[in-house]
């Protein structure tokens, strides 16, 4: 047991050692970890919680006889990570790391979804329920109505793409709306079925584009599962001077301001931005919104608001 003067070593300080003792760099590291560099140096400086997925990916690659996953079980034992745990969803599935990325370039939103799930239910898990939400107007809602019958979100445009530990995922339409489509995610594709057996984890990924005639600088991260840890990473061309700002919302109180900040790093001719809370449950019903508004574009003024929606 872990004395007051006998802490565990930093998880971050765990990592940055093995790290550089198998000579790699931050980005050499997250290429293979399959993260960004960015979020390798947040955790390696404490400022972002590691997740469960990227302990176990860490002790993988750098082949660390077991210390880097045991030093971040002995940070995540401590009693606020261990209130942190969530509880089990009607249906079984929990969110054991929630990451999302969205990278602007050319007129164009890129949006690309990482989720660790585990089955703590009894039954086997055949599908994840995904949403994408578009909304041009928000603060006119008869406009948009009118903007999207004109022109309709598509499927050709979005490019839906999905996988489960790199295993392609077939997927069907549950919902399909002008602005509004929702999908169901097979554990399955043509060449057989791998259904989530309880105690088992996954890691699905998904991917998709939306052009900003439809989209629109705003972007709003719904949590609908018990969700462990959470991060967002948003990404845009430095010149048109972004800035970006959150609030976290709920069913029980209304909207506030991010309990802890939004930082900012340059990469070439990227700004990125990142946002992870510090380690606590994220119940469903509860979620993240983030509004982004360049200060100028290349040739034009600068642009309203308009939202986006990912589930």
């Amino acid at each position: 047991m872990d004395t007051p003067g006998n802490e565990p070593r930093a998880f971050g300080d765990v990592l940055a050692s093995w790290r550089k003792r198998r000579e790699m760099t931050k980005k050499a590291l997250a290429e293979a970890m399959d993260y960004d560099p960015s979020y390798i140096s947040h955790v390696e400086s404490g400022r972002y919680p590691a997740s469960e997925d990227f302990a176990r990916r860490a002790e993988a690659k750098l082949s660390a006889g077991g210390e880097v996953w045991q030093a971040w079980q002995d940070n995540s034992a401590s009693p606020a990570a261990s209130a942190a745990a969530p509880s089990s969803a009607p249906g079984g599935l929990v969110v054991e790391d929630d990451h999302a990325e969205l990278h602007y370039a050319n007129g164009i939103y890129t949006a690309n979804m990482r989720r660790r799930l585990r089955n703590a239910g009894p039954d086997p898990v055949t599908r994840y329920l995904a949403r994408i939400s578009v909304d041009r107007y928000p603060g006119d809602p008869a406009r948009s109505n009118v903007h999207y019958r004109r022109d309709p979100l598509t499927w050709d445009e979005l490019g839906l793409t999905a996988h489960c530990d790199g295993e392609p995922m077939d997927w069907q339409v549950k919902h399909d709306r002008d602005s509004f489509k929702e999908i169901w995610l097979c554990f399955e594709n043509s060449r057989g079925k791998f259904p989530l057996y309880p105690g088992e984890r996954a890691t699905i990924t998904y991917a998709y584009t939306v052009p900003d005639t439809k989209w629109g600088p705003w972007f709003q991260r719904a949590v609908r599962l018990p969700t462990r840890h959470l991060d967002v990473m948003l990404s845009f061309p430095a010149d048109l001077e972004p800035k970006v700002w959150g609030t976290e919302t709920s069913t029980t109180a209304e909207a506030v301001p991010l309990h802890n900040p939004i930082t900012r790093t340059q990469r070439g001719s990227d700004v990125l931005f990142a946002w992870a809370p510090p380690i606590r449950p994220w119940a469903p019903a509860t979620g993240w919104n983030g509004a982004f508004a360049p200060g100028r574009t290349r040739r034009t003024r600068p642009r309203a608001c308009a939202p986006a929606a990912i589930g």
